[in-house]
């Protein structure tokens, strides 16, 4: 079965068409990045009108390089939660039209499911693992039995990761986005220049939770009582030690959560799972199998979504033409699964 997945979240207009929730036929990003550089982070007025001007063309680009017409697709899908509202709409609305217009089912997807699929598409993956989902909007820790079935173990209290990333880098003016600039600077510097703080949320109910609002704060406002004797305050030393404490962060709870499981496979994804010292910290613990997607599905795209709509559709399901955009999703609460927190579509 094909399904044809449209991807309009925040500041890329991404299609793609996928056969039986696994083989890419097809993958067009068409990326705004060049447009939002000047602004050091996505500007949701001009990311919503990109997406009107770039939608079309995008969406026919991946039809041509399928060599298929839409006719030939069996349903079709769409992001709706959660993003920048008016960026959501121009995609769903986009979906919507083209499914009524050809008869074929259509399916609203959650983001975040599909982010945690991505790894899916070119990895055989049994449940249930262990999902590091990580991300511009969230930080998650979870139990993953199924791909629409996520059980909460640990959340960010404040900042997610990626934004920490993009603050980070823009109060430095290093550019945008910051993940990426951040990780290529950080190969020229020393992790061991700064000692940054780790926040010690040890016991209770935050036991696989994590934070980094006292961290971003650390980095970029009290560097100089964090720097070690004997190294230079450079931009690629705060670089080095601020992504080795986020990645450290992320990867000590993980690391409670798979000896409390007992589950050694851990899957991650989000657009944070392509950063490299992350990648290789986890690579040193032999225990766990840890799969990543490539890093052209790390990024917000469109097999991810069409990838969880085949499961939906083989499963007999659909959405309602009516269904609509929806910008937040409920609190993340730990032991929720998605039903709730995640909302089925």
């Amino acid at each position: 079965m094909l399904v044809l997945g449209i991807e309009s979240s925040c500041d890329e207009t991404a299609c793609a068409i996928v056969e039986d929730g696994k083989k890419i036929i097809s993958n067009v990003v068409a990326t705004q990045i060049p447009f939002h550089q000047i602004y050091k982070g996505v500007v949701p007025e001009i990311a919503s009108r990109k997406h009107a001007e770039w939608i079309l063309p995008v969406v026919r680009q991946a039809l041509n390089e399928a060599s298929m017409k839409l006719e030939d697709v069996d349903a079709i899908a769409a992001t709706n939660r959660p993003g920048l509202m008016g960026s959501l709409l121009v995609g769903l609305t986009f979906a919507k039209t083209l499914a009524w217009s050809v008869n074929k089912p259509f399916y609203a997807v959650n983001h975040m499911l599909g982010h945690m699929y991505a790894a899916h598409l070119e990895n055989d993956i049994q449940y249930p693992y262990l999902g590091l989902l990580v991300s511009g909007g969230h930080s998650i820790i979870a139990k993953v039995n199924g791909f629409d079935d996520l059980e909460i173990l640990g959340t960010t209290i404040d900042d997610s990761v990626g934004e920490a990333f993009d603050k980070v880098s823009k109060y430095y003016d290093l550019g945008y986005p910051g993940g990426v600039i951040i990780d290529k600077l950080a190969k020229n510097g020393d992790p061991k220049a700064f000692t940054f703080p780790v926040p010690k949320m040890d016991k209770g109910d935050h036991r696989y939770d994590v934070s980094f609002s006292g961290l971003k704060t650390a980095v970029i406002h009290q560097a100089d009582f964090f720097l070690n004797e004997g190294y230079e305050k450079t931009v690629e030393n705060i670089a080095a030690s601020f992504q080795e404490t986020a990645c450290k962060t992320l990867v000590s709870r993980l690391l409670r959560a798979v000896k409390d499981t007992g589950l050694t496979t851990v899957v991650a994804g989000g657009g944070v799972a392509a950063n490299s010292r992350l990648r290789a910290m986890l690579a040193e613990h032999s225990e766990l199998k840890c799969i990543f997607p490539p890093l052209k599905l790390c990024g917000d795209n469109g097999a991810m979504i069409a990838g969880v709509a085949y499961h939906f559709l083989k499963r007999g399901e659909t959405s309602p033409l009516n269904t609509t955009a929806c910008a937040r999703i409920p609190q993340f609460k730990r032991g929720l699964a998605n039903l709730e927190a995640f909302g089925r579509r």
